[in-house]
């Protein structure tokens, strides 16, 4: 028996320790993604001014300035002017698309442009992954000049399969950290006896709580749901007292009625179903509780 808890002991520290390992890797990967997004949203901020650097230059503007790229949400973006300028939409959405290439966690987004201190769309387009499904509009008219905001959009999936792609690759280790535990467990001796904590010897009583029932002199009574959980409190505290409060809590507060009767009614029918063995009794501590005396 010593050397099978031992035994038990070993595997569970065994177990233990490669599962503290696989998390330790997992978070050491997660840490190293995050520094590697960091990187990439600050390439992707130099790209958008990239962009409104190329827009101003297409409309004749060579000398205002781009201002600092605003995080207006998740993975979306504000692109501001210090000037107004007009601009071909056509050539607006070929400078974008050609420069966002440049950046590998945007292969899909949405451009809007705006009119400064309004929520206007002035024009649009998607460009996704499928080129299929690339969304494009009022191209071949102008836009005359005017303070224009340019809203970026970006489908946020390439950074969440780039952090699953980190997480799946720990998932052998997670395997074989699993398949470590089970063959421990299986070479286990096959003939240990595992303590049954349901059964309890109470005088000349045997208290089965998982069947419910007790046994007194080879005679068997059954216990409802109820009684056995109460018998149960004082079974695994034979000899101490129990709080009144602390049974009626037990018992009763998951179904959200506690009724004080309840208890002294069911402890009289365990009472009586206890009655054949004389050595054991449940008992009345005034201003305490209850006990059961064995």
């Amino acid at each position: 028996m010593f050397n099978r808890l031992n035994l038990s002991s070993a595997n569970r520290k065994y177990a233990f320790a490669l599962v503290l390992l696989f998390f330790v890797a997992v978070m050491s990967v997660a840490l190293a993604s995050s520094g590697n997004d960091d990187f990439d949203f600050a390439r992707r901020e130099v790209l958008l001014r990239r962009v409104g650097h190329q827009i101003l230059l297409q409309s004749g503007d060579s000398t205002s300035r781009v201002l600092p790229i605003q995080k207006i949400a998740t993975d979306e973006y504000q692109i501001s002017f210090e000037h107004q300028f007009s601009f071909q939409p056509e050539l607006m959405m070929d400078v974008a698309s050609k420069t966002l290439a440049n950046d590998p966690m945007s292969k899909s987004y949405v451009v809007n442009v705006l009119k400064h201190g309004t929520n206007n769309v002035i024009y649009g387009f998607a460009i996704a992954e499928n080129k299929k499904d690339d969304i494009i509009s009022c191209n071949g008219r102008k836009q005359p000049s005017a303070n224009y905001m340019i809203n970026v959009k970006f489908k946020s999936e390439s950074v969440i399969a780039k952090k699953e792609t980190y997480l799946l690759g720990g998932l052998p280790l997670l395997a074989f950290v699993g398949l470590i535990f089970f063959s421990s467990a299986k070479n286990r001796k096959p003939n240990a006896k595992v303590e049954d904590t349901s059964l309890f010897t109470l005088g000349k009583v045997l208290f089965d709580a998982k069947n419910r029932k007790l046994t007194i002199n080879g005679e068997q009574a059954d216990l409802t749901a109820t009684e056995t959980r109460l018998l149960l409190i004082f079974a695994s505290s034979p000899n101490m007292v129990i709080e009144r409060n602390r049974l009626q809590k037990e018992i009763w507060e998951d179904e959200g009625v506690i009724v004080g009767r309840s208890l002294d009614m069911f402890i009289s029918k365990l009472r009586k179903k206890l009655e054949p063995d004389p050595n054991i009794n449940i008992v009345v501590v005034r201003g305490k509780g209850y006990k059961l005396a064995v």
